[in-house]
């Protein structure tokens, strides 16, 4: 039997706002949008009875896996049934600022806006160098 109640669980409302915020923090932008699809999936299928699934138990270890690095702290503010993000702090941000500078001193050239695949080469040795790989270029 199905129930077409509404449920309130404010607390919930405010874990996931911060956990949202943490991610797009410390979460590269191409997983997250490939964990957003998974969770959509993960919804269906645990709201359908397939818990034990086998699909239901891949989309679970695809989602753990996509959660290692995000961890953190969110300072947020609540007022009237909404979340505010004042702040957020993470050691595993993915914010570099060295790497998104403008300066020739920066480690962006200017010379990669060039080409589509050099841009978005960037995220990816952003990620090879929290992974602890090298990042010179070849």
């Amino acid at each position: 039997m199905k129930s077409r109640g509404i449920y309130e669980t404010p607390g919930g409302t405010i874990l996931l706002n911060a956990h949202l915020d943490i991610e797009t923090f410390t979460m590269d932008k191409e997983v997250r949008r490939i964990k957003q699809g998974l969770g959509i999936k993960f919804s269906e299928l645990v709201y359908n009875g397939f818990w034990y699934s086998p699909e239901c138990d891949f989309v679970r270890h695809c989602i753990a896996k996509s959660q290692e690095n995000v961890e953190g702290k969110v300072q947020l503010s609540v007022f009237k049934g909404q979340v505010y993000i004042l702040g957020r702090e993470s050691a595993k941000s993915l914010y570099n600022k060295e790497l998104v500078s403008m300066d020739v001193q920066g480690d962006y050239d200017p010379c990669d806006a060039s080409g589509f695949i050099r841009i978005n080469a960037v995220r990816l040795r952003e990620h090879h160098r929290l992974q602890g790989f090298s990042t010179t270029k070849q």
